[in-house]
């Protein structure tokens, strides 16, 4: 659903918006991601629902007027095709954030010797985490815990500690009185409980066991989810994205 290599498909859900936790709608949150894409020089890629496809850089930002420029090479073979399109989506990345946002009102614009293509400051930009980009380490105070019960022990209940979660998988704890767990194990029907108000059903793979320290009275076990429903990956994408930005506040 959130692949790096194009535009998540936001109208799946039949008209409702199930992604409207990652709509960045606030006039300075928008104006100031553009200005990151265009003091970055950051690839931006734009796409039609046609297939037609071409990569360009924000390199001018009227923020006065609502308008952005992107670059543009007359002789790029699909230049007409997106100018012509009904609908064209622009995808850009900001370190481990993808940003997803229409370009409305596009047109090409030709000077003597240079061309452009000029569109609205989106009204709303969708912002998600790349997968396997970042990675939450909680706070001991949430405390949270994956719920399951032991694959070769099925009446055994286990209550594991999340060390730490990205939107690829989690590293869990595993207590020494615990019967082991082997690398390529499915962990099927785990509860996982990030805090009070987040919690979601998954299945996992365990991908490696790890001895942290010598000394340690436990393992850690680095697993990959199974592919997450719907409503679960968007449980999670939420949850990363809240804790970053929580952490960008701490920075500032």
């Amino acid at each position: 659903m959130f692949q790096d290599t194009r535009p998540a498909d936001l109208d799946a859900a039949g008209g409702s918006d199930p992604y409207a936790e990652f709509r960045v709608t606030h006039p300075g949150e928008r104006l100031a991601l553009m200005r990151q894409l265009r003091d970055g020089n950051v690839p931006v890629m734009l796409s039609s629902p046609e297939g037609s496809t071409m990569t360009t850089t924000l390199w001018a930002l009227d923020d006065q007027r609502g308008r952005l420029n992107f670059s543009a090479e007359a002789s790029h073979p699909q230049l007409d095709d997106l100018v012509d399109a009904d609908e064209v989506v622009a995808v850009a990345y900001l370190e481990s954030v993808k940003l997803q946002f229409d370009l409305q009102g596009l047109v090409l614009v030709r000077s003597f010797n240079a061309c452009a293509l000029q569109c609205k400051m989106p009204a709303e930009i969708y912002r998600f985490q790349r997968r396997n980009a970042y990675r939450v380490r909680p706070l001991e105070r949430q405390q949270p815990k994956a719920r399951l019960r032991h694959p070769s022990m099925p009446e055994m209940q286990l209550a594991l500690r999340v060390l730490d979660v990205s939107a690829g998988g989690c590293a869990l704890w595993l207590p020494q009185d615990v019967p082991a767990l082997q690398a390529g194990t499915r962990l099927a029907e785990v509860v996982i409980e990030l805090d009070e108000l987040t919690r979601f059903s998954a299945a996992l793979t365990l991908q490696h066991v790890t001895v942290l320290q010598a000394g340690d009275r436990g393992v850690r076990l680095g697993c990959a989810w199974q592919p997450l429903s719907g409503a679960a990956e968007r449980t999670l994408q939420l949850w990363i994205d809240q804790a970053q930005k929580r952490r960008r506040l701490l920075t500032l």
